[in-house]
């Protein structure tokens, strides 16, 4: 678990962290020169009934508030540090700020140099401490009087940490792994090490990584937790990871480890944000801010609507790596200032207007992951949402993804999720084709699967999805190839009827010659292919190619005069075929075309061979043996 401070600069931070753990956080020569705290600082902390935990030591000037936001992310208990012969400054003020906003579980007050003070005046600092969490979000916290110097007050404030850590949320180790990186640097012999709080999942050594936004893969070669190695850096810890396959260059402060590829930058969120009240009137979508993510400062923008606890879309000027569930800080930049915060509702959204929500639909979304899911469904929509891509979508756990689905209502395809309502969409649209196309087509058995599916313009999954549940509600049925509804049939008209025997007619008496589907349209007009289908269907004609068809009976005496005269195995030419038959090239390669597809003859070099004797039909194997 971690432990992050924060407090006004010269408050005792650093010389606190030292009495508890005997560490000097400050490693920088800046650092000793100036005698202020310019970066991060880390320690560990041994705890009675906790066991060891980390410690972040964060700058408490306001110029570094940037690395503070860096250290405060992720932590597991905010120990604030105000100083006895100073009290609540500004930094004090815009560091709780920066807790709340972040929504820390737990916040500890130190009150640090209580041997510089009497006990009035002792007295009056705690009050004021006290005073600032009247409207603070956060729960009323323990307030201890400490000196770093006499370690007066130092056992005391060790027995509510541990007491507080021992009492909180574990993070679970079934999660996907996760580390923003807040420093990176290469040892000799050892290559390029990143250091990080784990905020989800687990890593174990020699494990592919990716570091994103960049995706370059690296592997992990060595992993220490609190200055030891260990096989496998947890959640909740800080890890110190070599990575092999990674040149320093590639990896800084603000990128992020993970081991699973489901993982994506994006430079375009949805959030539920929470902006100070004399804020809003002020940000148009032109005003630039500074967005504070994980170890990660962007450039961003908010798209705007109306009131301040409300539902925004967030544009960045660098990619980030977020999901469900995160907490983030903006700033503005000049005058520098915090400003605001949010939690990421949607961290791969798409340009769309914005729904208006209520105070109570944007809490649920603020803090479950089952009303994210359902967020994310609504706004993907006819597109769906991958089921590997939930975890990192709405914050939940693996283990939780089966469970969410279930409750959502959605309906799953191979690989998607699609809300009730899409699916209702896309059934509404079978029902309109189906209908039009019996209207247009009266003679058909039913719309071309194929024709529907196009006519549909939805995802396949999602199209299979609508025509699985209208089948199982007995609203259409396969017909073959054709998708249909039940007990439809052709409807065939007078003038049908009557044109349809004119065309059978026309082709019988063609004989091996028959006029081509042009010609016929020409004579009879544009119904002449369905009417042609139709004859098909009933069987007195047959499709030998794309725009002639036969007579049923003359096609059989052709096929029958192939078995008489041809003799099994031996090859014929066109030539040769065409004296057999008695009609022209023009008729002759497409029926012999025919009679391949159909197993009567097959195709050797330039010639053909018959397949089938005494009736028959002989596959090719037993042609050759």
């Amino acid at each position: 678990m971690i432990i992050g401070t924060a407090g006004h600069i010269d408050h005792g931070k650093t010389a606190l962290v030292k009495a508890l753990t005997g560490v000097d956080a400050d490693r920088l020569p800046e650092e000793k020169r100036r005698g202020i705290t310019i970066d991060l600082g880390f320690a560990p902390l041994s705890l009675e009934g906790v066991g060891t935990v980390g410690v972040i030591d964060v700058p408490g000037h306001e110029d570094f508030v940037r690395s503070m936001l860096v250290g405060a992310t992720g932590i597991d208990l905010g120990l604030l540090v105000v100083a006895a012969d100073e009290g609540v400054m500004p930094q004090t003020r815009e560091h709780l700020r920066i807790l709340e906003l972040l929504r820390i579980p737990q916040v500890v007050v130190a009150v640090t140099k209580c041997d510089l003070v009497d006990d009035e005046w002792l007295g009056l600092v705690r009050n004021d401490v006290l005073a600032l969490f009247d409207e603070s979000p956060i729960p009323t916290p323990s307030v201890v009087s400490c000196s770093s110097r006499t370690l007066v007050g130092l056992d005391e404030l060790r027995a509510i940490l541990s007491e507080r850590l021992a009492n909180g949320k574990k993070k679970g180790s079934d999660d996907i792994f996760r580390m923003p990186v807040d420093r990176a640097f290469s040892i000799k012999g050892t290559g390029t090490v990143v250091t990080g709080t784990v905020w989800s999942g687990e890593l174990p050594v020699d494990a592919g990584v990716f570091v994103l936004p960049s995706g370059k893969p690296a592997r992990t070669r060595r992993i220490e937790q609190h200055g030891k190695s260990t096989d496998v850096a947890r959640a909740g810890g800080r890890a110190a990871i070599a990575l092999a396959g990674l040149d320093v260059s590639d990896v800084s402060r603000g990128s992020v480890i993970v081991r699973d590829e489901n993982w994506q930058p994006t430079s375009l969120f949805e959030a539920v944000v929470t902006l100070d009240s004399d804020m809003g009137a002020t940000l148009t979508p032109r005003t630039r801010l500074r967005l504070h993510a994980g170890a990660s400062e962007v450039g961003a923008k908010l798209v705007l609507a109306a009131g301040t606890g409300t539902l925004m879309r967030v544009t960045t000027d660098a990619p980030l790596v977020l999901r469900g569930g995160d907490r983030f800080v903006l700033r503005l930049p000049a005058p520098l200032r915090t400003i605001g915060g949010g939690v990421v509702i949607d961290p791969h959204a798409r340009r769309r207007p914005l729904p208006r929500l209520s105070a109570e639909k944007l809490d649920q979304l603020s803090t479950d992951t089952s009303a994210r899911l359902g967020y994310v469904l609504d706004a993907e929509h006819a597109r769906g949402v991958r089921v590997q891509d939930i975890p990192v979508r709405t914050g939940c756990s693996p283990a939780e993804v089966q469970s969410l689905i279930d409750e959502s209502g959605a309906h799953s395809g191979t690989h998607n999720l699609f809300t009730p309502a899409a699916v209702e969409q896309v059934m509404a649209s079978v029902r309109r084709i189906v209908a039009e196309y019996e209207i247009a087509s009266p003679l058909s058995l039913g719309v071309p699967a194929r024709t529907l599916r196009e006519g549909l313009r939805v995802d396949e999954e999602l199209a299979d999805i609508s025509i699985r549940e209208m089948e199982r509600a007995g609203e259409i049925e396969s017909h073959g190839p054709l998708m249909r509804r039940p007990g439809w049939a052709p409807s065939p008209t007078e003038r049908d009827l009557d044109v349809s025997n004119r065309l059978a007619h026309e082709i019988c008496a063609g004989h091996q010659e028959p006029p081509s589907v042009g010609e016929l349209v020409a004579r009879y007009g544009s119904s002449v292919p369905a009417l042609l289908r139709y004859l098909e269907r009933q069987g007195r004609i047959v499709q030998v190619e794309a725009n002639r068809y036969y007579g049923r009976s003359t096609l059989e005496a052709m096929i029958g005069l192939l078995r008489t005269k041809l003799v099994p195995g031996q090859v014929y030419v066109p030539a040769q075929l065409r004296d057999v038959l008695g009609f022209s090239r023009k008729y002759l390669i497409p029926f012999l075309e025919f009679c391949d597809r159909n197993g009567i003859t097959e195709r050797r070099g330039e010639g053909r061979t018959l397949l089938q004797t005494g009736g028959v039909l002989l596959d090719t194997s037993q042609a050759h043996s």
